[in-house]
């Protein structure tokens, strides 16, 4: 009892940017907990893209990422699920070993199975991201699966463990709230009606409403709005510069620099509601800056390859206008597959992977493929780089994977590369080298 009171009366802070859904996930579980948590997401106390940016920031979170814990004992969290976990109780966590390990079954379904399509079809409607007809899709279909899967489980239940609402609930209404609120109009979600009653029971206790608010639910699926992307874009201000030069040549340079103040966005008015704001932060320098420019425009790869045939179309493009001096090719095996059991959780070694080389996108693509199944599979993949050495090496923020794996460099004139390149882009083929059936892969884009 003595200690439990410490831990509700002793102070901890929560940093993060404003309507930050991982964040919700330990709000909520220290509103069930007693936990007295101080969230800090606007300035003075946290300026997102600055604060994060600090040595003393950087010191205690390393990634500048947030939700980011910090108690006043000095111990520090990252990581939002580690952070809901250590802010809730033992009702939430699940009482029994059985519970627990069943929380975390459901939290591992958020990461794995809900968050990645809910990310492809909302963040375009936000716009935050660009529009991809082919991944919107996809994303729909998994989606699709994903409530499905949730309505015959909850077709006997109120909650997803217990009788009770516990972290499972908070991490995977969480994991959907932009789903309810901007895409799951009431045609798409009428074959679930046990997801919805569920996810409303959810929304609607007191201790979700304190943080979440008055969640309406979607009536009208949101679309790509060209518009709003183009708004979300980087402003250029050089041509601007460049027009009012003489102008501004001519008044005070009191006045100029005034101006330009005033030009200048307000970080906080760029921020949105979901992760993709770290696409905010202040660029960093780039680490492909020393090599000379390529002839191979990779984006343009990309679009072909998301949008056409990968046979007809992707496949001879990328080949046609491969640049054999400006990238590489690789070929990589994960070294531990003894260690690779349900084959979901394999898929999550590779999406989280993709996840944290998320800023690797703009210099590199990739199909990754999990081959067999449950507790007898493998996972294999090839990669395309910039330059003629792993990238990996090339940040900090790169490295924390690619150890994993083993490397080998292929020759892009040889058979043997162009039979793999064929096999790995379009999920089909022998897989001669492999020896296992083909499960399901993953694209990083």
């Amino acid at each position: 009892f003595f200690i439990s009171l410490i831990y509700v009366l002793s102070f901890q802070t929560l940093y993060t940017y404003p309507e930050n859904w991982r964040a919700f996930k330990a709000q909520i579980a220290a509103q069930y907990s007693g936990a007295r948590l101080k969230v800090a997401s606007s300035p003075p106390a946290f300026t997102f893209g600055q604060t994060n940016r600090t040595p003393a920031f950087l010191n205690n979170f390393p990634l500048g990422k947030v939700p980011a814990y910090q108690g006043d004992d000095g111990f520090c969290l990252f990581e939002s699920n580690a952070i809901a976990h250590y802010l809730s109780n033992e009702a939430l966590r699940g009482a029994t070993p059985q519970a627990a390990a069943q929380v975390l079954q459901w939290v591992s379904f958020a990461d794995s199975e809900i968050i990645p399509p809910a990310s492809a079809w909302v963040f375009p409607t936000l716009g935050i991201m660009q529009f991809n007809k082919q991944a919107t899709e996809q994303a729909k279909e998994d989606i699709k699966k994903v409530l499905g899967l949730l309505n015959q489980h909850l077709n006997t239940r109120t909650f997803l463990v217990g009788e009770r609402v516990s972290l499972a609930d908070i991490t995977v209404a969480c994991s959907m709230v932009w789903l309810y609120k901007q895409v799951l109009e009431p045609s798409f979600r009428q074959p679930y009606p046990n997801v919805t009653r569920w996810f409303v029971t959810c929304v609607n206790q007191p201790q979700f409403k304190a943080v979440l608010g008055e969640v309406k639910l979607c009536e009208k699926m949101a679309q790509f709005d060209a518009k709003k992307f183009a708004e979300m874009q980087p402003k250029k201000e050089a041509p601007a510069k460049k027009e009012k030069a003489a102008k501004e040549a001519a008044k005070p340079q009191e006045k100029k620099e005034k101006k330009k103040e005033e030009k200048k966005p307000d970080p906080e008015e760029e921020m949105d509601d979901c992760d993709a704001v770290l696409a905010a932060e202040p660029k960093a320098k780039d680490p492909f800056a020393h090599l000379p420019k390529s002839s191979f425009v990779m984006d343009e790869f990309k679009r072909k390859y998301s949008n056409e045939d990968t046979l007809t179309v992707a496949l001879p493009h990328f080949w046609d206008n491969f640049d054999r001096e400006g990238y590489s090719i690789w070929y990589c095996v994960y070294k531990y597959p003894e260690e690779l059991t349900l084959t979901f959780k394999s898929c999550n070694l590779i999406t989280g992977m993709f996840q944290r080389l998320d800023k690797l996108r703009k210099n590199a693509f990739a199909s990754v493929i999990l081959f067999g199944t449950n507790n007898d599979s493998s996972i294999s993949g090839i990669w395309v780089f910039r330059g003629q050495d792993l990238a990996f090496t090339l940040s900090d923020d790169w490295q924390i994977d690619y150890e994993s794996y083993e490397w080998r460099k292929l020759d892009p004139n040889s058979e043997e590369c162009k039979t793999m390149v064929k096999e790995y882009f379009a999920w089909e083929g022998e897989f001669k080298h492999v020896g296992k059936s083909f499960n399901q892969g993953k694209i990083f884009k």
